[in-house]
């Protein structure tokens, strides 16, 4: 009796013992289906297409029995779209957002802050003031200042690295645009650019 329950004892060990290693087995293969190569978009290993594990992750080198002398696989880069925004203002004001009269270009501007937020890429700005042609030269590059110092500000309380953003310019009335009155809004305004550095 005693030899037969050892010898029992002895066989659910060694079931257990298989059953484990099956299960083991089991999961390195389900691993290694997981990170096995596939070309980018397609199982079917077409020639010419980066390589990348089923989870989407670009491989830099091959298993040994995966393929060779692959290209370079790099993760894709959202660039933040071009921006170039014309803030309007009240008359002889500068305070944003208060005496922005487009607001909505306020929006367009916090969008923009957000994208290059979301990404590596750095983005340099200029930021330029401009006033009308009511007052004299010094006042409006003054004014012109004040308003694009003010911009930059609010810039940078929304989080865009002060880095990244030219100082402040102010052209004052020395540029007027053809197009609109000398005493519009339209050239009440400040001008916000990125630029290649």
């Amino acid at each position: 009796m005693f030899i037969t329950t050892k010898s029992l004892r002895s066989a659910a060990v060694a079931c257990t013992a298989v059953a484990a290693l099956f299960v083991g087995s089991a999961a390195v293969a389900q691993d290694l289906e997981e990170s096995y190569w596939y070309a980018a978009g397609d199982r079917n290993f077409p020639d010419g297409q980066l390589w990348a594990t089923s989870y989407g992750e670009c491989w830099q080198s091959a298993y040994p029995d995966g393929p060779n002398n692959l290209p370079p696989c790099e993760r894709e880069i959202i660039v933040p779209a071009e921006i170039t925004v014309k803030l309007l203002f009240e008359f002889d004001k500068y305070q944003v957002p208060e005496t922005v009269v487009n607001r909505e270009e306020l929006a367009v501007i916090d969008e923009y802050i957000a994208q290059v937020q979301g990404t590596p890429v750095e983005e340099y700005v200029t930021i330029v003031g401009h006033t009308d042609a009511k007052g004299s030269d010094a006042y409006n590059m003054a004014l012109g200042m004040r308003r694009a110092d003010a911009v930059r500000s609010y810039f940078i309380a929304e989080g865009y690295p002060a880095r990244l953003l030219a100082p402040a310019e102010s052209l004052g009335k020395r540029d007027l645009l053809p197009q609109y009155s000398p005493f519009s809004v339209e050239q009440r305004r400040v001008v916000i650019t990125k630029v290649d550095q």
